[in-house]
């Protein structure tokens, strides 16, 4: 997707606006010879920001504005290394909110709806902008924050919220809570709004049957703006993003070269008017691609498809490049196979190889034998891998109230 004439203007805005501010990312500018955007070309010779920056800059290095126009910051550590600093102006915060008012309102949310925030609060962009959100539009925000499973399925009956917001791994435990307690019928949910991790087709069927509501992948990071740049529509034909305040493009991540629409690549996102901390061209690491055409519903806001994946999720076993997207393929596939599994990596010293163990919830009307076998004869004929497979029950394994951690790798480099 090219810029369009007013995106150009923008982004020479910005890069002027960062020269004149000394940051962070003003000198590299300067360093790299910048001294504005006047076409796609030259767009496309801007170099490449990434949360390493962010940690180089640690704490307000990319900070574009005086102190005294900024009003909030947040942050997000990640997994690894020092955590990321994004300061926030007025109109920040504002903008922010509209797109994500927007957001409610793709989701067929109204004024009337009764809107529980399950997401956390603090640094964590998630609850905020999900409450801001809300009030913007001029719903009911029920600010729960995260966790205390037996307190939000209380307020969710007391109150009658009629949607539900919250991680796809902390909308599963509420959803197979409220199906072992039997009260289903007691609650008014009609819409949950879920992000912050990539949930496979089976989680998404089992939260719908369970809940029977409306499902809506909402998307962001905390480095652009927070969650709420970007959300699917009823017809489920993508993520329909904010062109007016993001420029995305996907590029081969090894490369580094624009790819055409249609073609699946890692995503890099351009602010267009953010104020505290400008993002020129930064790569987020999630797999996805640019949907052509227009969508059924009618709105004139590009899309992006579902987000397969990180291209830092990968991880190798003797050999072998895999991604748990890969895994819940496999999953996907085999019947009474439930949405839930762990894989733990280590290393045999004794006969010198990495051991992979797939732990796999099924459901009791199947044979776990017959089940777990199927699943190493895909591993074998797909990934050409025969890793351990342990099937247990379902609801074995540990739930999340937050993100569900899939890959844990025990080995030491």
């Amino acid at each position: 997707m090219k810029l369009t004439q007013l995106q150009i203007e923008q982004i020479d805005k910005q890069v002027k606006r960062l020269l004149k501010s000394e940051s962070y990312y003003g000198k590299v500018l300067k360093d790299a010879g910048i001294s504005g955007v006047a076409s796609q070309e030259d767009f496309e010779k801007l170099p490449f920001s990434s949360k390493d920056d962010l940690r180089n800059a640690y704490p307000l290095g990319i900070q574009a504005v005086p102190d005294e126009e900024i009003v909030r910051i947040h942050s997000s550590s990640g997994t690894t290394g020092k955590p990321v600093i994004i300061p926030y102006t007025a109109k920040d915060v504002d903008d922010w909110a509209i797109q994500f008012a927007r957001c409610y309102e793709m989701a067929g949310i109204t004024k009337k709806d009764r809107i529980q925030i399950t997401p956390g609060y603090g640094l964590w962009t998630a609850g905020i902008g999900f409450q801001a959100g809300c009030e913007k539009l001029g719903a009911m925000a029920i600010p729960m924050g995260p966790g205390n499973t037996e307190k939000q399925l209380q307020m969710m009956q007391d109150l009658q919220s009629t949607v539900i917001t919250a991680t796809s791994s902390y909308a599963l435990l509420l959803s197979e809570e409220i199906q072992k307690r039997g009260i289903r019928d007691k609650i008014a949910l009609k819409k949950g709004i879920f992000g912050s991790e990539r949930w496979g087709d089976k989680m998404r069927e089992r939260i719908k049957s369970t809940l029977g509501i409306e499902m809506y992948d909402i998307y962001g990071l905390t480095e652009i703006y927070g969650p709420g740049i970007g959300i699917n529509c009823k017809y489920e034909t993508g993520i329909h993003y904010w062109d007016d305040y993001i420029y995305i493009e996907i590029i081969d991540p090894k490369t580094g070269k624009p790819l055409p629409d249609g073609e699946e690549g890692e995503i890099v996102i351009t602010t267009l008017v953010k104020e505290g901390a400008p993002l020129l061209r930064f790569r987020t690491h999630d797999i996805s691609r640019i949907i052509p055409g227009e969508c059924p519903c009618g709105s004139k806001f590009p899309r992006l498809d579902v987000i397969m994946g990180r291209s830092d999720d990968m991880f190798k076993v003797h050999g072998v490049n895999m991604f748990p997207s890969q895994v819940e393929e496999i999953i996907r596939e085999i019947d009474g196979l439930s949405s839930e599994y762990v894989i733990n990596i280590a290393r045999d010293e004794e006969i010198n190889k990495d051991v992979m163990l797939v732990t796999v919830e099924c459901e009791g009307r199947v044979s776990f034998e017959t089940a777990g076998k199927k699943m190493a004869e895909m591993f074998k004929s797909k990934m050409n891998i025969t890793p351990k497979i342990t099937v247990v029950p379902v609801g074995t394994l540990p739930r999340s109230e937050k993100k569900t951690k899939r890959v844990i790798d025990h080995r030491v480099y």
